[in-house]
């Protein structure tokens, strides 16, 4: 498959290069349209390519379509620099190892011989005891060099550079689905992973790429959401020319292609803390200083933070507008959109440069995110004792400081939580939503993970978290880390919250289901707070199944025994999972450019503090300030 690649210039044709043609960019203003253009490269000449190999193509005369521009001059300058791109090949020390000093050798084999009380290895003829250790770590160096191939595969291009990888590239697979789309969500494992190996060139295509299909129109059945969106995905289609031509559109899906029409709130926010995370690894801030992403960024925090009926400072969603992307009961304000918004605000207050235009956007963003923080700290934490508290509730308070603020019914609390919660002071957790009268005391792992990573829980609760999936090893992590969400909804509760979905019966998929992508989040997690050998545990509990299982999306039953039975194979975020958490685990200096501390400057600036007096000049005081702000 021949990918394209297109950048910011003017409108002329040149041959032998691939420019591009500048969407139309959008103005902070709401009246200004959507410009739905395509962008098209058109080549002549091609030559049968390795479909799974990036290589520069030769003799190829290659030329966009001319397209209005209306960004300035300094975006366009700014923007031709990038056509002068690097190629990305594949290693190959990953195909095979050669002897070092020699010369037309035999490639290096390692055979295993049984012997009562020895390991052998035959190298080249010659054998020599190695112990096991020796052994398991050729194994693990042959897992790993096997991923960053099927990484490399995964890899999709435009115009001869790459934009990003597919979701799944399963070769035996002969309906993909959307799996062949190249998602925001899944490609940050692996563009983490690009990132620590030096390689930045694709995030950066992939960033600038989405951010000019954030500005393209959507529509709905006639319906426009709102600017600022980011696509789900999006697929780099191909159709034929007259004579040896070949066209190539990029093609988003805004939702309005996806299974139930869901909507992908939580792609612009992945896409911000990419852009951070590229900052932060490579050193080159220069990407965030441009007109176009600060324009994007500011286009994306404005949409979720615009006014509305709400009267929390939470994000409202609807259901499966996040990696939980079918009906599973999480509409309102699930943990993980609120961890991933309080993420993307913290760091777009990091990027977003300070002018007149902009000081108006950051003062919201401190006082939302002061907010936020205090909201999910007081109003989402569980452990015994608050569980307990929870259980004695009085209920029908009418009061500015009723300590059963969302009117919570006692009977909420189900039977299977009272019996799971450990006994210790020392674990408790974030619950995965909260809205009046209800309270969902699920244990959603991506949320609790990124409430961690970005320092939205507090450092006791931080700890806490990570001191309840170690004592409930079992349960959150089993054969294979680690569980999407805990417990599995069963019997009438699965029928009426999912509507009876066959893809998420109990113990499968989004219901309990177990995804090793989430490792590098765990590994994040571990790492921020000093304990990298419970990552370190879950890691090595993976590498055992994952290569000899092809690299399944997910897993199912209550301890992820089995293969998921819709489960896709040589899922691309698996694989990049795994190979970023051992990077991480390698390179803790990169680990810690990833992660937030606490930040100080937000706690001196709110009015609330974890007490009783603090909770009642919350209620009031801090709802008025943000209003009148």
């Amino acid at each position: 498959m021949m990918n394209a690649i297109a950048f910011l210039g003017n409108s002329t044709m040149r041959p032998s290069k691939c420019l591009l043609r500048a969407f139309t960019r959008l103005s902070p203003s709401r009246d200004t349209a959507f410009q739905s253009h395509h962008s098209r490269c058109i080549n002549q000449n091609i030559n049968n390519q390795d479909p799974y190999r990036i290589t520069k193509l030769r003799n190829v005369v290659q030329f966009c379509t001319n397209r209005p521009s209306s960004v300035t001059t300094q975006v366009a300058s700014e923007a031709r620099n990038l056509s002068a791109s690097r190629i990305c090949t594949k290693d190959p020390t990953l195909d095979k190892i050669i002897a070092k000093n020699g010369l037309n050798v035999k490639p290096l084999t390692v055979e295993r011989l049984e012997e009562d009380e020895k390991d052998e290895e035959v190298v080249n003829g010659d054998v020599r005891n190695i112990d096991k250790d020796g052994l398991e770590n050729v194994r693990r160096k042959e897992i790993e060099e096997e991923a960053w191939r099927l990484l490399r595969q995964s890899v999709v291009t435009y115009c001869d550079s790459p934009v990003g990888t597919m979701a799944a590239n399963d070769p035996t697979d002969t309906a993909p689905l959307n799996y062949d789309q190249v998602f925001v969500r899944d490609f940050v494992p692996s563009a983490l992973a690009f990132l620590m190996k030096g390689e930045g060139e694709i995030v950066r295509n992939f960033l600038l790429y989405t951010l000019q299909l954030q500005s393209w129109e959507k529509t709905v059945d006639c319906y426009s959401p709102g600017q600022g969106l980011m696509p789900a995905s999006f697929k780099v289609r191909t159709s034929p020319l007259e004579e040896d031509k070949f066209e190539e559109v990029l093609d988003p899906d805004f939702g309005e292609s996806a299974i139930g029409r869901v909507a992908p709130v939580d792609s612009g926010l992945w896409w911000i803390i990419l852009l951070r995370a590229y900052g932060k690894i490579t050193g080159d801030y220069s990407l965030q200083e441009r007109v176009d992403v600060q324009t994007g960024i500011k286009m994306i925090a404005n949409l979720c933070l615009a006014d509305g009926f709400d009267m929390f400072p939470t994000l409202l969603v609807t259901d499966g507008s996040c990696m939980i992307d079918r009906r599973m009961g999480i509409h309102g304000h699930p943990l993980e959109i609120q961890a991933l918004f309080y993420s993307a605000l913290r760091s777009s207050r990091e990027m977003i440069t300070i002018n007149d235009s902009s000081k108006n956007l950051v003062r919201t963003i401190n006082n939302r995110l002061s907010a936020i923080s205090f909201h999910i700290r007081e109003n989402y934490w569980v452990d015994k004792g608050k569980i307990n508290e929870i259980y004695r509730y009085k209920t029908e308070e009418y009061s500015t400081d009723a300590t059963n603020k969302f009117n919570i019914y006692p009977d909420q609390v189900s039977p299977w939580l009272m019996d799971w919660i450990p006994e210790s002071h020392r674990c408790g957790f974030l619950v995965g939503n909260l809205q009046p009268a209800h309270m969902d005391f699920r244990f959603f792992t991506l949320g609790n993970l990124w409430s961690i990573i970005s320092s939205l829980g507090t450092p006791r609760q931080n700890q806490a978290i990570l001191n309840l999936i170690e004592e409930k090893w079992d349960d959150l992590i089993g054969h294979m880390p680690l569980k999407i969400c805990f417990p599995a909804l069963e019997s009438s509760e699965w029928h009426i919250i999912t509507g009876s979905d066959p893809k998420n019966t109990p113990w499968s998929y989004h219901n309990g289901g177990s995804w090793p992508t989430l490792l590098w989040q765990f590994t994040l997690a571990c790492m921020k707070m000093g304990r990298p050998e419970l990552a370190e545990k879950a890691v090595t509990l993976a590498e055992k199944r994952l290569q000899a299982d092809r690299w399944p999306e997910y897993y199912d039953t209550r301890y992820g025994k089995f293969i998921g039975k819709k489960s896709r194979l040589y899922q691309t975020w698996t694989i990049a999972g795994f190979l970023t958490a051992k990077q991480l685990l390698q390179n803790p200096e990169m680990a810690s450019s990833l992660f937030w501390e606490e930040d100080l400057e937000l706690l001196e600036t709110c009015v609330c503090v974890l007490t009783k007096s603090g909770r009642k000049s919350c209620s009031r005081a801090a709802a008025k300030s943000q209003i009148l702000i």
